[in-house]
């Protein structure tokens, strides 16, 4: 079949699912035909995960994590286990997150959590596929070091992690946070996509590139 008669690819859903006591936004994403999909850093609360994703109707094939935080990544290990995919991302800079996320769960009273290291590392220009979309991948460091965005330029859509939220940006006093790199990360990298990008972040509400770039204090 031809590009010309092709009939059109059906857009991707997203369903936000809020786990871990620090109310962190895993998301679900799905093309709404085939009902396949992804979910998006799994910090924990597996029972909610799988709550969604039976709400949802749908198949999970594979796991995506921004970075590597407790909050994004604390059940990612076990959720791999239960559902036979594969994790992939973040960058792997962020590898001294992950190796640690027992201490991590340990620090903040969050049983169950374990070490995880995923089957694929997202380097800057990367792409990964999701039901038939392609996300472009941008390493955008400073709230951690491996901290990536997805990007599916057909949509103008993008999944950021903690690099930008509604009205502020990611923390970077945390070790090995860059708060100059993460601000040159979202300048320069991420608002040129254009203003009119939808985004999904890893706290709060979803926002939009231009609205940020043009009120966000921390950007302005």
């Amino acid at each position: 079949m031809s590009d010309a008669t092709a009939p059109p690819q059906s857009p991707l859903k997203a369903a936000i699912v809020r786990v871990t006591p620090f109310e962190q936004n895993c998301t679900l994403i799905w093309n709404e035909a085939s009902k396949i999909g992804a979910v998006v850093d799994p910090g924990g609360d597996l029972d909610r995960i799988f709550r969604g994703i039976d709400e949802a109707g749908i198949e999970i094939e594979k796991i995506l994590l921004t970075h590597g935080h407790i909050d994004h990544a604390g059940a990612a290990a076990e959720l791999r286990q239960e559902l036979g995919v594969k994790i992939e991302g973040p960058h792997r800079n962020d590898a001294i997150l992950l190796d640690n996320l027992e201490k991590q769960g340990e620090m903040y009273g969050i049983p169950g959590v374990r070490n995880v290291k995923p089957d694929r590392w997202l380097e800057e220009g990367n792409l990964v596929t999701v039901a038939g979309h392609t996300f472009d991948i941008f390493h955008c460091p400073g709230h951690s070091p491996g901290s990536v965005v997805f990007f599916d330029p057909a949509q103008r859509f993008a999944l950021v992690g903690d690099v930008l939220f509604r009205g502020s940006v990611g923390r970077t006093d945390f070790p090995y946070g860059d708060h100059d790199a993460l601000i040159s990360s979202i300048k320069t990298k991420l608002f040129p996509l254009g203003d009119d990008i939808a985004f999904i972040c890893g706290h709060g509400p979803p926002g939009q590139f231009g609205q940020e770039r043009l009120t966000n204090p921390f950007l302005v």
